[in-house]
């Protein structure tokens, strides 16, 4: 699977929607930006507790969004795998098998 064209048409069915939707967007990135701001938790943080959340609901695009931004967010492959291990600990095998999607995206939006 290449995490970068799923996540572009990710992008663009969510585009889709949001044209539609309008409404329902601007309440959900009013939300999203007053979520990921900086203050006592760093963005950084709330991004890894967010992958938990993805990985723990098998959400592939959630994973793809929020991998994005903590290699956005400079977060290295050692703080990835070490969040990784936490979340594999929560969750069991299948949150193994998708915390391994996750690496895998980190992997190609990191080198591509």
């Amino acid at each position: 699977m290449s995490w970068t064209k799923f996540f572009n048409e990710t992008v663009g069915r969510i585009g889709a929607l949001q044209k539609e939707t309008p409404e329902m967007f601007k309440g959900f990135n009013t939300m999203s930006a007053a979520a990921k701001k900086n203050g006592v938790l760093s963005e950084q943080t709330k991004e890894l507790i967010a992958l938990g959340i993805a990985i723990s609901t098998r959400c592939d695009s959630c994973i793809a969004f929020h991998v994005k931004s903590l290699v956005r967010l400079k977060l290295t492959r050692e703080e990835l795998c070490e969040a990784l291990e936490m979340i594999g600990y929560m969750g069991g095998g299948p949150s193994i098998a998708y915390g391994a999607k996750a690496l895998e995206a980190y992997d190609e939006f990191t080198n591509g």
